[in-house]
């Protein structure tokens, strides 16, 4: 284990367990900003106020503790378990892939949260927007927006810091996630390298060659939280953020277990590129897969365990006269239809205007049943002045409309727009 993850590990045991002592209150104006931080040193050898330790000397800095330890509580997040997941004796995973900028992802071994170190950019930014973040997310329990749990900073006699953030894994689920996209709603360099995939690969907005047609009381009441968060992000004057998709197909409801997606999933589609070959040697890809049925919530006789990082309520279902819904699947438990977690759909793929295909087969064999997971990540980058810098660059050189930057205003409608058409109404 490096030494950065070793006093990673540690501080937040020991930060953790210092709030936790702390009786539980409502977060005061004093809770935010500069002088809401608790600073420590912890020498190798120990001191009157700090245990003995194994990794190097450090200091710690803990950002606004009582905020953080009341949004892990709107989130049930229970201290003790928190501490256990960041915490446990083996460690963290480090993902394969860092952030654009350079940043480092942990993943805790359950899957539960992923620790991401901070520019001090972004950590000002969180800073600044967190009295408003807090407020957003009390008011609203079905937001899509990445859940934060804690900010720290940690620093070492050489001078360097770490600063990272502990965030809620949307991803944490007993269903393997098959295909992940990041969308922003632009397309300038919006693509991956065919060279570059692998099995966790992150595909963009032009390799997403599916929409997503799912239950019209469900589609409406994520758009309706789309529409807030994206309020709220464009208040703080954030851009660059991207909606975080992750699908889980079903198999053909002939086959008794969970397959990989057929090979036209394993390669990223264009929306205008050549079709493939009708090729069906992998599986019968000819029969539609209905593997998804919904089902009344009846929490008095069924219990289905709330899903973790979500507040909502079990959403409701038009298909059942919009009544509270679970999610049934072959070989699975009932699961919770929550905003953003375990959402039941149907993928069609994009045909292109070159084959125009209206063969029974070939229509069959371009829908999937899937479950899809998403939010809203990469919150943390503001409109500032490099941004502006930027944005008059590559307007001179590509069309605006196209470019990843934009002012927060322009970034927001866009984002909203592509969606609707990612999550077309079905008519």
């Amino acid at each position: 284990m490096r030494d950065e993850e070793s006093v990673i590990l540690f501080f937040c045991m020991y930060s953790v367990g210092k709030t936790t002592r702390n009786p539980m209150r409502e977060a005061r104006y004093s809770d935010f900003g500069k002088g809401a931080r608790i600073k420590v040193y912890f020498p190798r050898r120990g001191s009157q106020l700090t245990p003995a330790h194994f990794s190097i000397n450090f200091s710690w800095k803990d950002y606004c503790p009582t905020v953080f330890r009341n949004l892990r509580e709107m989130f049930n997040i229970d201290d003790a378990d928190y501490m256990m997941s960041i915490c446990d004796g083996d460690g963290l995973r480090e993902l394969s892939t860092s952030g654009k900028s350079g940043s480092l992802f942990y993943v805790s071994l359950d899957d539960k949260f992923v620790i991401k170190t901070l520019r001090t950019s972004e950590l000002k930014v969180l800073l600044k927007m967190l009295p408003s973040y807090y407020n957003h997310v009390s008011e609203h329990e079905n937001t899509l927006v990445t859940k934060f749990y804690g900010l720290h900073e940690i620093s070492v006699k050489s001078g360097k810091k770490v600063q990272f953030v502990v965030m809620g894994n949307m991803f944490y689920t007993e269903l393997r996630i098959h295909r992940r996209y990041d969308l922003k709603g632009s397309c300038l360099e919006r693509s991956t390298n065919k060279d570059d995939i692998g099995e966790v690969t992150t595909f963009k907005d032009l390799d997403l060659a599916y929409d997503f047609h799912m239950d019209k009381s469900v589609r409406d009441v994520l758009f309706k939280q789309i529409s807030s968060d994206c309020a709220f992000l464009e208040s703080q004057q954030i851009i660059d953020y991207s909606l975080l998709l992750g699908l889980h197909f079903r198999a053909p409801k002939h086959m008794t277990a969970l397959l990989e997606p057929p090979d036209a999933f394993h390669m990223p589609r264009r929306p205008n590129a050549d079709d493939h070959d009708g090729s069906t040697d992998h599986m019968d890809c000819s029969i539609p897969p209905k593997g998804l049925i919904l089902v009344t919530h009846e929490p008095s006789s069924v219990k289905t365990a709330p899903v973790p990082h979500s507040r909502g309520s079990t959403l409701k279902a038009f298909s059942v006269g919009d009544k509270e819904v679970d999610l049934l699947l072959p070989g699975t438990a009932r699961l919770r239809v929550q905003l953003g977690v375990n959402m039941p759909a149907q993928a069609n793929r994009n045909v292109s205007s070159q084959d125009n295909s209206t063969s029974t087969e070939a229509e069959l064999f371009e829908v999937y049943d899937v479950v899809l997971y998403l939010g809203v990540i990469d919150i943390l980058q503001g409109y500032n002045t490099r941004k502006k810098i930027e944005l008059a660059y590559k307007s001179l050189r590509h069309d605006p409309m196209s470019i990843s930057v934009a002012d927060p205003k322009f970034y927001s409608k866009r984002f909203y727009s592509f969606l609707e058409k990612v999550f077309p109404p079905d008519t």
